[in-house]
């Protein structure tokens, strides 16, 4: 359960930031864009890492002695470090690939720095606001990837890389071809 409510708050910062570049807020549309990342890879830890007890942390009725259990459970990294063996070397790869290229700027936004006024002050490229669509639209597609394991397969299996192939001209560019 927590890891698909996770998948539902990567969704909701998609969509947010998407609606936040249409209004003109670019600012904070980029910073939506870390949280859906890091929201995609706490749900991946969740189903995959993430111990009975972690879950528990998360999944307790929330009083302020949960939230503060809870805040002391691992950061991105730690996730990510966790994930490795355990969850699907592929889409860990890629949320690796993604930290390493796209996390430090990104880290910028959310907390206001080089990037942040940079941008804000002078503007943004167009080239630079299609490409935080496509990274959005990346991390949905795997987003999407970990719904379809989580519902089981079944009938859903196989429709992710069709969208991918589908929309790849919404999408960032892969390392890999589209199976």
């Amino acid at each position: 359960m927590a890891s698909r409510v996770m998948c539902s708050v990567a969704f909701e910062h998609a969509e947010s930031a998407k609606m936040l570049i249409s209004g003109g807020n670019l600012t904070s549309a980029t910073g939506l864009v870390r949280l859906q990342y890091e929201a995609l890879v706490r749900a991946m830890w969740l189903l995959y890492a993430a111990s009975d007890t972690a879950v528990s942390k998360l999944t307790s009725e929330l009083t302020q002695e949960a939230a503060d259990r809870a805040n002391k459970l691992p950061m991105l990294s730690e996730m990510l470090e966790k994930l490795q063996g355990k969850a699907p070397q592929e889409p860990v790869n890629m949320l690796l690939e993604f930290r390493e290229y796209s996390w430090k700027p990104l880290s910028s936004f959310v907390h206001g720095g080089i990037h942040a006024i940079h941008r804000h002050s002078k503007g943004y490229p167009l080239t630079l606001l299609e490409q935080m669509v496509r990274i959005s639209n990346g991390v949905s597609v795997m987003v999407g990837m970990l719904l379809v394991i989580l519902h089981g397969g079944g009938e859903q299996s196989g429709k992710m890389p069709k969208i991918q192939r589908e929309f790849a001209d919404c999408l960032p560019e892969t390392k890999s071809p589209i199976s």
